[in-house]
């Protein structure tokens, strides 16, 4: 089975929610057009990113402009991951939402790690991360920042996840190139994300979790690497048999942990060097 993502590599209006949707829509029918399973936009792309945000400009559950894009996702056949500020408790949040290809809303994820040190600050953190079956296909979301712990794609591997999806908008992209690089390998996952074209941004991607051959060879498991500036779709497919056997035969993802020694992962105490003035202890 090859599954085939179409990456938006983009930069989004600000709270021009209509024009927003008019293009996704236009990018689901070229990705469809170029036999795409999925399109993957970046980070919170139908509202924009000029923060801070109210909660009462967000969106709600029931916005017009999602039910735009499941409805489209119905008619031309194709499944979306679409971002955005939405509506939460207290404060927005920042969300994505997996569309199969009948238009039905798989599941909602909102950002675990928002940037409390930033403007982020304004938005309301998400509580648990969470995988859904995209026809057949076990899907992750993890958003832009919290794709620098590892703990974010570890837990939706544990959760079953198979791919995993990355909304981004960030720049000084190389490290953060190399650690979703390593996301896929340590934890036997796909691993795509789609990041707005600019200056020391772009970048869009994604990895495949064969780092080696059935010989013990190296392989290089770069499936995309785009470059900063250019703005369009992008394409990665990944052979979904190919991945499976290697999950079925190698030694990563949950294969030989040692549980009993990481006890300290879930203490919540925080010491210098990593103390700040801001953040909750």
């Amino acid at each position: 089975m090859k599954f085939k993502i179409a990456l938006l590599q983009m930069n989004s209006l600000n709270r021009q929610y209509q024009e927003s949707t008019e293009i996704v829509l236009a990018k689901m029918r070229e990705a469809a057009a170029e036999g795409a399973d999925l399109l993957l936009l970046p980070e919170v792309f139908l509202t924009g990113y000029v923060l801070p945000f109210h909660n009462q400009e967000a969106l709600g559950e029931d916005n017009p402009y999602l039910q735009q894009i499941c409805a489209a996702a119905g008619e031309i056949g194709i499944g979306v991951v679409a971002t955005a500020v939405t509506r939460g408790r207290e404060k927005p949040q920042n969300s994505a939402y997996v569309i199969d290809k009948q238009g039905r809303r798989l599941m909602k994820y909102s950002k675990v790690h928002t940037c409390d040190f930033a403007d982020e600050a304004c938005f309301e953190s998400g509580d648990a991360f969470h995988v859904c079956d995209f026809h057949g296909i076990r899907l992750g979301v993890m958003i832009c920042y919290d794709r620098e712990y590892p703990e974010s794609a570890r837990i939706l591997m544990l959760k079953g996840a198979e791919l995993l999806l990355v909304p981004n908008d960030c720049g000084a992209m190389k490290p953060r190139l190399c650690a979703l690089s390593t996301r896929a390998y340590e934890n036997m996952v796909g691993v795509a994300m789609a990041n707005p074209n600019g200056e020391n941004a772009g970048n869009s991607c994604a990895f495949s979790p064969i780092c080696w051959d059935e010989n013990g060879d190296c392989v290089d498991n770069v499936l995309l690497m785009a470059d900063a500036l250019t703005e369009g779709l992008f394409y990665a497919e990944f052979d979904m048999d190919q991945i499976r056997s290697y999950r079925e035969r190698e030694m990563m993802g949950n294969t030989y942990r040692k549980v009993s020694a990481y006890d300290l992962l879930l203490d919540k105490g925080i010491s210098y060097p990593f103390i700040r003035t801001n953040q909750e202890r």
